[in-house]
């Protein structure tokens, strides 16, 4: 709620904003805001969830960001025939709005059971449980069950408590820290958000003539992320976190390998009186880079955009889930600035060959989840320490997995669950 607050604030410094240096600072108070936001929404998402549904509740923070982008883009291309300071005032006010609705909703929303149970109220944490669960029976088997799993887990987390961010790296933590971290910095190195952000630029020098035809084909970007979010919000828990991610990453490197290919084979350079580049491409490979930009950002949406949040906001313990999240959101913001400012400098410069290093990246990616992301669906938050229990080889740790599922011992929070800690 108080990050509503800071981001309205924020806002409404822009939108009311008579120079640069006032807009700036808005933009600065804005950005607490949303940085807040952005590491606490899917954690209390992850805390409230079911374990056999909470990858499909977790994703629909991405979908509505999907959808604040879609909208943001239709209002943009509306208002960018106004000619005055309306144009750019009014999107940045709208902005206030959803900030708005999540403060009021927040009065209505339950603390999560962890958080209570880790502030020793536990006979809240059993009634807020049973609302979730149950439709309020506070004897419900799996009621019990579960709360009895959160004060045993609160319990050991106790003993281990992380007081620092300093002790985020030190043994057993800094496997899933460094998981967290991995996760949001691949999904900037997908380079998303270079297409959404540049894509006027993009579409123009892919052959596209015309401020409204590179806006109205940003604008179709927006709503191919928006739908082809949904596929992994309905069938996320199903297909896994790890084979989601590694499709997506194929999908998302062939995309850009073609797009590579049809450009650096037809492109001719040219630079237009304001000194923009123009690739020039034939209508043939003009139209396969519209496309693929188009194929990009559907396996994106399907993988990287939803699970990069899932991911984080389910693999930590209660008493550094926190300050990890924060790590990793955080490893989020930092590598979206960094490839926000390079990008449009390799755009004009090397054109094609920054498709090549997204689509080297992407390939890469799936080498990476393969040998080190284990597996969560369906786990219990309680059940991560028996996950990221065994060896830092999460393709070589199946085995110890099925046998734990084959004795019964997963959803068992206990001392048992501690004594093999990880060796990362």
């Amino acid at each position: 709620m108080i990050a509503c607050v800071v981001f309205s604030l924020g806002a409404a410094i822009q939108c009311g904003s008579i120079n640069r240096a006032m807009l700036i600072a808005g933009r600065f108070v804005s950005g607490l805001g949303v940085g807040v936001l952005s590491m606490t929404v899917p954690m209390f998402q992850s805390e409230l969830a079911p374990a056999k549904i909470r990858g499909r509740l977790v994703s629909f923070q991405q979908w509505s960001i999907t959808w604040g982008i879609v909208v943001s883009y239709w209002v943009d291309y509306g208002l960018h025939f106004v000619q005055s300071d309306v144009a750019w005032r009014v999107p940045i006010g709208i902005q206030i709005a959803p900030a708005a609705v999540l403060f009021i909703a927040m009065f209505f929303m339950p603390h999560s059971p962890r958080w209570l149970v880790d502030h020793g109220r536990v006979d809240e944490a059993h009634v807020v449980l049973a609302n979730l669960r149950a439709m309020g029976d506070l004897n419900a088997p799996d009621v019990v069950t579960e709360l009895e799993e959160i004060k045993e887990s609160v319990r050991i987390d106790g003993v281990t408590a992380v007081r620092s961010y300093a002790e985020l790296f030190h043994v057993p933590i800094r496997r899933r820290v460094a998981l967290g971290i991995a996760i949001h910095a691949l999904s900037q190195l997908s380079g998303i958000n270079v297409t959404l952000y540049f894509a006027p630029t993009i579409f123009k020098q892919s052959g596209l003539t015309g401020k409204n035809a590179s806006l109205l084909a940003q604008g179709l970007s927006g709503v191919v992320n928006c739908l082809f979010t949904i596929p992994a919000i309905l069938w996320i828990d199903r297909w896994g976190r790890r084979k989601t991610l590694m499709f997506g990453s194929l999908g998302c490197g062939i995309a850009y390998f073609v797009q590579a290919v049809a450009t650096g084979a037809t492109q001719h350079k040219t630079y237009d009186d304001n000194g923009d580049l123009n690739l020039n491409l034939p209508t043939g490979p003009s139209y396969v880079v519209i496309v693929m930009i188009y194929v990009f950002i559907a396996s994106f949406a399907m993988s990287w955009g939803p699970v990069s949040w899932v991911y984080p906001s389910e693999i930590f313990p209660m008493h550094i889930r926190s300050k990890a999240n924060s790590a990793s959101t955080a490893a989020n913001w930092l590598f979206n600035f960094v490839i926000s400012l390079v990008s449009p400098i390799l755009i004009k410069r090397i054109t094609w060959g920054l498709d090549l290093i997204f689509a080297t990246v992407m390939f890469a990616s799936i080498g990476m989840v393969y040998l080190f992301f284990p597996e969560t669906k369906n786990r219990s938050l309680e059940d991560m320490e028996i996950i990221f229990g065994g060896s830092v080889w999460a393709h070589r740790d199946k085995k110890r997995i099925a046998e734990y599922d084959a004795s019964g011992m997963l959803g068992q929070v206990g001392e048992n669950k501690t004594h093999n800690l990880p060796l990362f």
